[in-house]
């Protein structure tokens, strides 16, 4: 479980929210709560009370050297206590930013330098609970979206909330800083 004052960098895909839907409706346990469906950047990031104005700079400045991304989520990959959408066309931005803060080991090295982009449906349950949600969320593809923009959102005692949304194409930005 991440500690308070943990971040992360995440693209949102709200298209994705029927399989997560899907998902909870099995049991509500396999879906991170306060996070809707996104493709993880960069986990764990800073730790919330090191995210500076250059920082907030760096991540709107990557986020607006990057187009808006067309997705399609087609398949299911089911792995041990795992159910997640592959984003191979996220791939390119989740390599830039992990790029840009290379002293930041994605998932801290777990996966390796390169982890593959993905939605995650379901974290823990056992084998035949994921077969179950695997079956709910098949039917549901292929889903199709747009990626718009890099999220910085913060684990508080009130759960995942945004601190920063960076629209890719430098579109106007909008802050939600809510430091303590």
């Amino acid at each position: 479980m991440p500690e308070i004052g943990t971040t992360a960098l995440v693209i949102l895909l709200p298209a994705a929210e029927s399989a997560l839907a899907a998902a909870r409706r099995i049991d509500p346990g396999l879906v991170r709560p306060g996070l809707p469906a996104h493709v993880t950047a960069l986990y764990p990031f800073l730790p919330d009370a090191s995210l500076s104005d250059e920082v907030l700079s760096a991540v709107r400045s990557l986020a607006a050297a990057t187009s808006p991304v067309s997705v399609e989520l087609t398949e299911v990959l089911v792995a041990p206590g795992f159910l997640a959408l592959p984003a191979p066309s996220l791939q390119p931005v989740t390599d830039a930013v992990c790029a840009r803060w290379p002293d930041v080991p994605p998932y801290g090295g777990r996966f390796g330098t390169r982890p593959p982009a993905h939605v995650t449906v379901a974290m823990g349950g056992d084998d035949e609970t994921l077969s179950r949600v695997a079956t709910e969320v098949r039917p549901l593809l292929p889903v199709t979206g747009r990626a718009e923009a890099l999220q910085l959102v913060a684990l508080t005692e009130r759960g995942w909330e945004p601190r920063l949304e960076a629209p890719f194409g430098g579109q106007a930005v909008r802050a939600a800083d809510t430091r303590s």
